[in-house]
């Protein structure tokens, strides 16, 4: 077969015995469908920007909220809104590199030009999608007279209740970490206690297994209602006199050690049987085993996931506020309930975003770096 037969014919054979024919397409068109369908999405997502970007600009004159600045934003935001027409100015510019190529009948460059062509065009919609999303967002709060962005963002309020929201939320902060610090010992007590050796050990294994059983199977708040109405009722001398904020720190100590004992436990058992059997075989105790040989390795591979629990406990000091502490979420609902908006409770939001995102990112590039380590010593 001739090589012009292998550029524009559309038929090779096959494998010798095969009988197949493999069909290599003739010469690339122009994607014209896949263009039209991009060309519509972009106007539809410019046109939709600008609509809501009016919107917003005439809701904020109106409320005679900000100044000068209003104008320059508005028209810097319609700006970066046509970002999505560059990709589509390039699917164009690839297009008539395929004209151009199968001119001259080169199979190859036509090709290449309708992936970049097809590759621009899916990038122009994958980012009007993303762009779609947020105009409707916008409208969202936008709709009815701006009642959703008025309920959950009334900045003025916002900014008057925000140092009374911070100082509550400080609360939040110091029994997360007092609860962090005391989980971490807690849990790997009842971790050691699950791997209690022996048939001497088994009572003791059997209770650890059901205080985790236990504790994860009973909701958070559940253990903080009872925990913190139920110890001061009972009348216990020296219990019945401490504050709510310790009976807090216990119930989330009791609840989230339970969580993170199973991940010391991973931990442990992620660990070769070979390092058990090297360190006992040098005289070495089963405790002194573990302390000096196991707990050190596992704990460095279980600190990304015991990161994230700490993350989940941060989140978890907002239940505090069913047993009356003043933290920032019990603080911003005495807000709401007094000026009849939810503003404070989106700060309150806003600072647990604020808290968590940076540590969750941390946590990941932890993950990305022992992955990295793993494949660099399967190397």
């Amino acid at each position: 077969m001739s090589n012009a037969t292998r550029q524009t014919g559309d038929v090779i054979p096959g494998p010798a015995g095969n009988g197949r024919r493999l069909k290599m397409g003739g010469m690339p068109r122009v994607p014209t469908s896949l263009l039209l369908a991009t060309i519509v999405a972009v106007v539809v997502v410019v046109s939709g920007s600008w609509y809501t970007i009016a919107v917003m600009r005439a809701s904020l004159v109106a409320a005679q909220f900000g100044g000068a600045w209003i104008n320059p934003i508005a028209a810097l935001l319609a700006l970066l809104s046509v970002a999505i027409v560059l990709p589509l100015a390039r699917a164009f510019r690839w297009s008539s590199r395929i004209r151009d190529a199968a001119a001259r009948r080169d199979l190859a460059q036509a090709r290449g030009a309708r992936s970049g062509a097809r590759d621009q065009c899916f990038i122009a919609l994958g980012y009007a999608l993303a762009q779609l999303v947020v105009i409707l967002v916008l409208q969202f709060f936008l709709v009815n007279h701006q009642a959703v962005a008025k309920t959950f963002f009334l900045v003025p309020l916002m900014v008057k209740t925000f140092p009374l929201v911070l100082a509550a939320f400080w609360m939040n902060v110091k029994i997360s970490i007092v609860a962090e610090i005391l989980v971490l010992i807690w849990g790997l007590i009842v971790a050691l206690a699950m791997f209690a050796p022996g048939i001497a050990g088994k009572p003791v294994r059997l209770i650890a297994t059901a205080y985790v059983d236990i504790f994860r199977a009973v909701p958070a708040v559940l253990v903080i209602y009872l925990v913190g109405f139920g110890i001061p009722l009972t009348g216990i001398p020296v219990l019945k006199d401490l504050s709510l904020t310790i009976f807090v720190v216990v119930a989330l100590t009791l609840t989230v050690g339970a969580y993170v004992a199973e991940i010391y436990r991973a931990g442990i058992l992620s660990i070769h049987w070979s390092q058990t059997a090297a360190a006992r075989s040098l005289g070495l105790s089963h405790f002194q085993t573990l302390r000096f040989v196991i707990v050190p390795q596992g704990i460095r591979q279980i600190i990304p996931p015991l990161l994230n629990s700490f993350i989940s406990l941060q989140k978890d000091t907002a239940l505090v506020s069913v047993v009356g502490v003043i933290d920032s979420f019990n603080q911003s609902m005495l807000i709401a309930s007094n000026y009849y908006n939810l503003s404070a409770v989106t700060t309150v939001a806003l600072l647990f975003i604020v808290v968590s995102i940076p540590q969750t990112r941390f946590v990941e590039r932890m993950m990305r770096r022992d992955r990295a380590r793993m494949r660099a010593g399967e190397a």
